[in-house]
């Protein structure tokens, strides 16, 4: 028996639907980048070899997270424009950067520089949405990680698309481009109800349904957006997309903090799926989600750290954190927003919100061996008793070892898919160009 890659002797814990808990000390055999076995030391078969096998004594063995939501590069604005209200800082200063600044070179390597971020602190899927999306998929493929890559849409002059006539027609392109990709699915980004126009909005939804792809929407952000679609359309935005026919199983709403009854009772009958990015929401002061009532109604919910400008850093473990805490204060509330429930959020949960829970999310036979490790020989990791530990103790930074479809991206803490230090470089030299304010 010979298999391509082997982990042993590792605390593992597979968050799978049948085996529950952590197994002390197990095994996972991975085949052609899908996970074949897993179990006990003892269960591991005496004949079992492999190409390269992977000494995890010490690490917890995990699956990797999903960041649900991430404008990538924007890592170029990490720190440009902070302690701003939301459309303060949204049309007084990050739109006007991305107009003078946003390049298809920048694209790539502001985006090679989040899946860097990304990878050394756990994460192994992320949705990206921006524009120039072809470059960003290109750097989120040749850095290893698993995306979801949706390009954007608004309606006025965007990088990349000049024209807003162009808008659909250019996102279709990188569809047709990409949609072949196995690590990397496109998809539809329309960036909010307040810069798209209903045409736009219902346009966009007919090419996302005709190709087969996910549509992802920013959705009741802000209390300044709401008052803004009442006073155009008499409709909350989440009554007004119902109204436009584009809420549906494949529609993603991102953010969703402001909403009533009747907004949660559409959310449910339309089933779409949501996201959060609790941080992102404080520091622009954007309110808190109602996640209780959201799960409630069975709602699906991903986590999203949202782009660094608003962030402002794409560690997931650190949003879990933050996630938990801030719906336990709000409600005043301590046994709100569990650990277990948030960890699902970032990993099978998280999966489901992209839909791609048949391949990620959790360690079991048939699925992609996407999976980290994280090194607990740490004082604050010290004693270990349960998988909470994960959501309120554990940082980006004590992962050692990811793996993506399969293949090593990171060992012992050193990125070997691309290189890390080039890709650094070439963002400090584009932010020497970038003027504030």
């Amino acid at each position: 028996m010979r298999d391509d890659l082997l982990i042993v002797n590792g605390m593992l814990l597979t968050l799978s639907q049948e085996a529950t808990g952590i197994i002390p000390e197990g095994f996972v055999r991975i085949r052609d980048g899908i996970i074949v076995e897993t179990g006990s030391m003892g269960a591991l078969p005496r004949s079992c070899s492999s190409q390269l096998t992977i000494d995890a004594a010490g690490c917890l063995v995990m699956p990797g997270l999903v960041n649900c939501h991430n404008h990538c590069a924007m890592t170029l604005f990490r720190g440009l424009a902070d302690d701003l209200p939301l459309m303060t800082w949204l049309e007084q200063y990050i739109f006007p950067a991305e107009a003078n600044f946003v390049t298809e070179e920048m694209v790539y390597w502001c985006t090679k520089l989040a899946a860097a971020e990304m990878i050394m602190s756990g994460t192994t899927t992320v949705a990206d949405a921006y524009f120039y999306e072809f470059a960003a998929a290109k750097a989120l493929r040749e850095s290893g990680m698993r995306a979801v890559a949706g390009h954007g849409i608004i309606d006025f002059p965007a990088p990349g698309v000049a024209d807003p006539a162009d808008n659909i027609s250019t996102v279709e392109q990188f569809i047709d481009e990409w949609g072949a990709d196995g690590r990397i699915s496109p998809a539809v980004f329309c960036h909010s109800p307040y810069t798209c126009g209903p045409e736009t909005l219902k346009k966009a939804k007919d090419l996302a349904r005709s190709k087969g792809v996910d549509y992802f929407i920013h959705l009741a952000e802000s209390r300044s957006e709401i008052d803004r679609i009442r006073q155009q359309y008499g409709l909350s935005p989440v009554e007004h997309l119902h109204a436009l026919g584009v809420l549906d199983s494949s529609t993603v709403c991102v953010h969703c903090v402001w909403l009533d009854e009747r907004d949660l009772d559409i959310l449910q009958k339309s089933s779409v799926r949501v996201v959060t990015c609790p941080a992102s929401n404080m520091k622009l002061a954007s309110g808190i989600a109602p996640l209780s009532a959201m799960l409630e109604r069975n709602i699906v919910i991903g986590l999203g750290t949202d782009g660094c400008a608003s962030n402002n850093n794409l560690d997931l473990f650190w949003e879990m954190d933050h996630c938990a805490k801030l719906h336990k204060v709000s409600r005043l509330d301590s046994a709100v927003m569990p650990a277990a429930k948030v960890l699902g959020m970032a990993t099978f949960k998280g999966a489901a919100a992209l839909g791609l829970d048949q391949f990620v999310g959790r360690i079991e036979a048939g699925k992609k061996a996407d999976l980290i490790l994280v090194d607990f020989n740490k004082p604050h990791l010290t004693p270990f008793y349960n998988q909470d530990i994960l959501v309120y103790a554990t940082m980006g930074s004590d992962v050692r070892t990811v793996i993506i479809d399969g293949q090593l991206v990171m060992r012992d803490k050193e990125i070997i898919t691309f290189d890390l230090a080039q890709t650094m470089a070439e963002v400090r030299k584009l932010a020497r160009t970038v003027e504030v304010g």
